[in-house]
């Protein structure tokens, strides 16, 4: 612990000990990492970092001062819904981040429930298993359970193992589009069939895909059905600040209905202040981050949007093709988005991590089954792509070869 300073210090200071402190920080640009960094270009950066400062005081909790932010996720709202395949009668919220996003889901889904007397103390939700951590986090602050059910080979959830676990206490269903683990699409169509049939709050996780799957399909990849064009879908999270390209942090939450939504605002009158309302779970939020997306959306429009995912796309193919060409190594499932994950068959997967570490990548890994997680995609890692190959050439040589065996199996991500 240290003491707050005393005294006042120079600007000029301030700033150089900044610099100083992030000289171990990753140096996201050289494209050596796969998460936590978006980069849709210079050109989309810019704009959302000039739309941020211009509104970097202003408070999107107080609409009646500030209608332009109002505005501004007003129309960020409908045109996600739209990307989304939702009708005029959409409703949603700006959040903070894909948490919030996903949180909100509970807590509406939970509160529609309750005002059908269903669900009981402890209302449950269906997830696959490789569902975000982020549902089991809302799930302990709402008193709500996530029942978590396996998977299938191609690491999608098993369908009838959901209609499995269905009890009197089950509110929902959840299908992720794609899962992060390893970059799939759940069977949303047959997830959301189950819904129906049971009369089940169905909510379909694209904090990855949302602004990414849309742009895909149009470019020709075949990617399933799994947004409000399916029926039974009630609510769907989506990043601004993943595929959207705007400033960290926004996501968004949206609904099939403005009825659906009206489950999701917080209304409280038990103190002196009088009435106090807000739509999503944080009271003060970032008027900078509102513009940001807002800005970004509107100055990259659908045509913008396709030409991004186009490279990143095809960096993705040229990666599995490249990892498909060992014959110790194979991709998990068949990815559909910007994540993949690949394994080994008889090689030290993890051993392979630590020597591309030791060529400068900063490598996620995953545990079920072993493998190395390329994490998600944008145009940082479109350039860097051969010499990313390169290297793992020469990783699986060392492995295969015997020269390096794993010397630490600990796996975090968010750590």
């Amino acid at each position: 612990m240290t003491q707050m300073p005393q005294n006042s210090t120079a600007a000029a200071e301030v700033f150089a000990e900044m610099e100083a402190a992030r000289a171990e920080d990753v140096d996201w640009r050289e494209g050596r990492l796969g998460v936590y960094v978006h980069f849709g270009g210079d050109d989309v950066l810019n704009v959302a970092k000039e739309a941020y400062q211009r509104f970097f005081s202003e408070n999107a909790l107080g609409p009646s001062a500030f209608p332009s932010l109002k505005h501004f996720e007003t129309q960020v709202v409908s045109w996600t819904a739209d990307l989304l395949g939702a009708d005029a009668n959409a409703a949603g919220n700006i959040t903070a981040g894909g948490t919030e996003s996903i949180f909100l889901a509970m807590k509406s889904m939970r509160d529609w429930a309750r005002a059908q007397n269903r669900g009981g103390d402890w209302p449950e939700v269906v997830a696959p298993f490789s569902a975000h951590p982020a549902f089991d986090k809302a799930a302990q602050l709402l008193n709500m359970r996530v029942i978590r059910v396996p998977l299938r080979d191609d690491y999608r959830v098993q369908v009838d193992a959901v209609e499995g676990v269905i009890t009197v206490n089950t509110i929902g269903v959840v299908g992720s589009a794609p899962g992060f683990p390893h970059g799939v699409v759940d069977p949303i169509e047959a997830l959301a069939s189950i819904a129906l049939a049971h009369n089940l709050w169905m909510h379909v996780d694209c904090c990855v895909g949302g602004f990414i799957l849309p742009h895909a399909r149009a470019l020709g990849y075949a990617i399933p059905a799994f947004d409000y064009s399916v029926a039974g879908v009630c609510s769907i999270s989506a990043d601004l600040h993943k595929y959207g390209f705007a400033a960290k942090g926004a996501s968004t939450i949206t609904y099939r209905s403005a009825e659906l939504h009206a489950y999701q605002p917080f209304e409280f009158d038990n103190w002196p202040r009088g009435r106090y309302a807000v739509p999503t779970f944080s009271g003060s939020r970032p008027g900078g981050a509102v513009a940001a997306a807002w800005a970004v959306m509107r100055y990259l429009g659908r045509s913008g949007y396709e030409r991004i995912v186009a490279q990143i796309m095809g960096a993705r193919d040229q990666l599995v093709a490249g990892i498909e060409e060992h014959s110790e190594l194979y991709v998990l499932g068949a990815p559909e988005g910007p994540i993949m994950t690949y394994a080994a068959h008889d090689l030290d997967i993890f051993a392979i991590a630590e020597v591309l570490e030791e060529s400068g990548w900063l490598v996620a890994r995953g545990v079920q089954p072993p493998c190395i997680h390329l994490g998600m995609l944008t145009l940082m890692h479109v350039p860097v792509v051969e010499q990313y190959l390169h290297d793992l050439e020469a990783a699986v040589q060392a492995v295969r070869q015997g020269r390096r065996q794993t010397r630490n199996t600990n796996v975090t991500y968010g750590g």
